[in-house]
């Protein structure tokens, strides 16, 4: 078995987050605790011995082969058009997906929307197929997005916020408190605005992460802040009809 010392440090995994002990295998077997320490140093498993540990915690030696495959893989940068799509499709699990990748746990969404236990959890299932999360024995979710993760550009996500969000977020005066709108114009050389580009992916990275400086932190402590970056060539559509014309 080629890839047995990567099952067995899998396993090693399932059986810490289940609260379970070599002291527990070794009972569970019939061994010695010691035995147990040697077969586990050694990757001197045989596949039965590996399901009879499995079993102690409820785990299928099938469920362990993709618990090892999911921690070998890749962090995910994005989702395909599909995958998004399936999520814009089920407002319930958009909200929840955003939660989570704002490191909401369980017990966080049923506090704070109406959501009863299986509903959620089966959402969080969806995410943990999508590899946006893995859902641990507990309920605890971990995410798996790289720290650059992002929705896809001009895809079904960022169009549901454009064409959803858009309107209701800009209803403000953005006087209260953590409010700010700053709305600034201006002419740049073409130079000088791939410059500010670069600045405001720098400030974007940033506030990523404060973000994630501020993850421990009880929800409660917290307040949702979204921010919009945007720059685009762009003249104020109700001056157009003083343009001069061009000649032909």
């Amino acid at each position: 078995m080629t890839q047995t010392p990567q099952l067995i440090r899998a396993l090693k995994k399932a059986l810490k987050a289940h609260g379970k002990t070599y002291a527990d295998v070794a009972a569970h077997l019939d061994l010695s605790e010691a035995s147990i320490k040697r077969l586990f140093s050694a990757n001197q498993f045989t596949l039965q011995r590996l399901e009879q540990v499995c079993a102690l915690i409820d785990l299928s030696l099938t469920d362990l082969v993709a618990q090892m495959q999911s921690e070998g893989a890749q962090p995910l940068r994005v989702l395909s058009e599909a995958q998004e799509a399936e999520l814009v499709a089920d407002v319930e699990r958009l909200l929840v997906t955003v939660c989570v990748l704002n490191r909401w746990g369980l017990d966080d969404l049923l506090a704070h929307f109406q959501l009863d236990y299986h509903r959620a959890i089966r959402h969080l299932a969806h995410l943990d197929r999508l590899r946006l999360i893995e859902l641990l024995p507990g309920d605890r979710i971990k995410l798996r997005v790289d720290p650059n993760f992002k929705w896809r550009d001009n895809g079904p996500i960022q169009r549901f916020f454009q064409e959803k969000v858009e309107a209701d977020f800009f209803h403000s005066r953005f006087d209260g408190p953590g409010e700010r709108l700053i709305v600034i114009n201006g002419m740049l050389a073409e130079g000088t605005r791939a410059l500010f580009e670069r600045k405001l992916e720098v400030l974007a990275r940033e506030f990523e992460q404060l973000n994630r400086a501020d993850a421990t932190l009880p929800i409660d402590e917290k307040n949702g802040a979204t921010v919009v970056l945007a720059t685009r060539p762009w003249g104020y559509g109700l001056f157009g009809a003083l343009r001069r014309k061009e000649k032909d």
